[in-house]
């Protein structure tokens, strides 16, 4: 099984563009093999809290349709983040979108200050996805440092967690600290994916990342940039590869 986490610097509000860039990592990772890939936080749009509204997604948005085919084409599922709409609320949420052309939706559970002006946390939309042998739990930034969160995952029989997030260069020590720490703890295989550029107007601070469910960090890539961070296992090891654009 190979699974890859994209690092991005996405265009603020530039959905066009940054769907763009999503269809180009999705294909390096298909050419390397990859059966799963996961974008950052809001990875679609852009960090946004004020502009979330306008910029939203609805739950069968056909913005999403180049993503299914090459999700289906490619036989890769896609997590992808976006502010999403289901009926009259907003969430900030990701899409699971699936080599089947089915799409479910995850929705951030845990709000960082200030994100719940904007955004409802949601506990009713969280998916457990399956990849050969592998579960698979899903998690968003702020999520991460609630530790109920991966505590859930386990005991909802997760192998691997996976976290999109938006972390600054001072927060991501700690994400990796508490990313390591649940991967021992729980025996779950982690992957991260950061922004490898600014968004929202702040710094990212890179460094996307996998463990393995010993906590033993695999591989993680530099602070600023973007590719992709490709990991393989072989019966219980895994190698690594990283694509720097």
């Amino acid at each position: 099984m190979i699974l890859a986490a994209a690092q991005t610097k996405p265009k603020r509000g530039d959905i066009d563009a940054n769907l763009l860039d999503h269809y180009r990592l999705v294909e390096l990772a298909a050419e390397n093999g990859a059966q799963l890939i996961v974008f950052p936080e809001l990875s679609i749009t852009g960090y946004e809290r004020e502009d979330a509204a306008r910029l939203a997604f609805s739950e069968n948005d056909t913005r999403l349709n180049h993503l299914k085919k090459l999700a289906t084409e490619n036989k890769i599922t896609i997590i992808a983040g976006a502010p999403i709409r289901i009926e009259s609320n907003l969430f900030l949420g990701e899409f699971c979108i699936a080599p089947d052309n089915t799409v479910s939706i995850y929705t951030k559970q845990f709000l960082h200050t200030g994100e719940d002006i904007y955004y409802q946390p949601s506990f009713d939309y969280n998916p457990m996805l399956e990849i050969e042998n592998e579960h698979i739990s899903c998690a968003i930034c702020a999520d991460i440092d609630n530790p109920k969160h991966p505590e859930n995952a386990s005991k909802k029989n997760s192998s691997t967690y996976i976290a999109s997030i938006f972390f600054s260069p001072n927060g991501i020590p700690q994400a990796h600290q508490s990313l390591q720490s649940y991967a021992s703890q729980y025996q779950m295989n982690v992957l991260m994916a950061n922004f490898g550029g600014d968004s929202y107007g702040s710094p990212s601070g890179g460094r996307s990342a996998f463990w393995n469910n010993k906590g033993e960090l695999i591989a993680q890539m530099k602070d600023s940039g973007s590719g992709l961070l490709l990991v393989e296992k072989h019966h219980s090891s895994w190698t690594s590869i990283i694509l720097n654009d």
